[in-house]
């Protein structure tokens, strides 16, 4: 799937700052940092990938539904929800 080209940037944006978050989460556990502060920030990055994902899947959502291949039957709208509901 290619993602919309106004997507990229800030899916990009988000997954930068997730990456970035989790190493901070990483470094925080080695440094025996407090358990509600490391939870917070693994909540953070969660957020950052949801919200990474649910703009992937809108920008994508009208490739999915078409083939990308014409020998290719496009998704079905089962298909279509399972693909959301992962990000759920």
């Amino acid at each position: 799937m290619i993602i919309d080209e106004d997507a990229t940037a800030p899916v990009l944006n988000r997954l930068r700052r997730a990456q970035g978050q989790l190493a901070g989460v990483i470094a925080m556990i080695e440094a025996g940092r407090d358990c509600k502060d490391v939870v917070t920030q693994l909540a953070a990055v969660s957020r950052a990938l949801d919200r990474a994902g649910f703009k992937i899947v809108a920008s994508g959502m009208r490739q999915c539904l078409a083939a990308a291949d014409p020998d290719e039957a496009p998704m079905t709208e089962a298909e279509l929800e399972k693909l959301f509901l992962a990000l759920a």
